[in-house]
């Protein structure tokens, strides 16, 4: 069996060697004066860095610069380990949160029919459903491209169908020989 003093001083080392990566804690901060606060929120003053160091060290906490552009730069008596897991933590649960709003796209032609029109309106307001954002999209072929307001008229009648769910984030425009518009779906509020 280890003594437990061994045990203790390894999980030491490797707590010291984790923070003596940042340059922000203990001996990385280079500020010969620090506004001190203590772990409780207390202010203690503007202390020399060896005098921060020696109250940190006898709260077995680390010192950690909060505020290095400060003059004098602020820090505070934490535990930093304790610290870094909190803030790891906040940013795996904003990541939860985040939403990945992915683009579909729907294409249509200039001389589309009803039936087909309305296929591919399905096909979007089940996009839109979803919370994804569709483009929708028209490709002239050919000489096409002479009636490009063919296109913008198929185009604002999707609008026009879908504007109970959905708003427009881009309107009609051309891009070579396509011509495409974005939807996104209405948010209630």
């Amino acid at each position: 069996m280890r003594p437990l003093f061994l045990w203790i001083s390894r999980i030491n080392l490797r707590r010291w060697i984790t923070i003596a990566k940042d340059s922000m804690v203990n001996d990385g901060i280079r500020a010969r004066e620090v506004r001190l606060i203590a772990s409780d929120g207390e202010q203690l003053g503007v202390k020399s860095r060896q005098e921060a160091m020696k109250i940190a060290e006898d709260a077995s906490l680390d010192l950690v610069l909060v505020a290095p552009k400060a003059k004098p730069p602020v820090a505070r008596i934490m535990d930093y380990g304790k610290y870094r897991f909190e803030q790891q933590k906040k940013q795996r649960e904003a990541r939860k949160k985040q939403k990945v709003v992915s683009i579909k796209e729907v294409r249509l032609s200039p001389a589309i029919d009803t039936n087909d029109f309305n296929t591919k309106l399905k096909h979007a307001e089940k996009f839109l459903s979803k919370g994804d954002k569709v483009r929708v999209s028209i490709r002239f072929k050919g000489r096409a491209i002479t009636h490009k307001d063919i296109g913008r008229q198929v185009l604002n009648r999707m609008i026009e169908a879908t504007k109970e769910y959905a708003s427009v984030e881009a309107y009609p425009k051309m891009d070579g020989r396509s011509m495409f518009l974005v939807l996104v779906p209405k948010t209630d509020k």
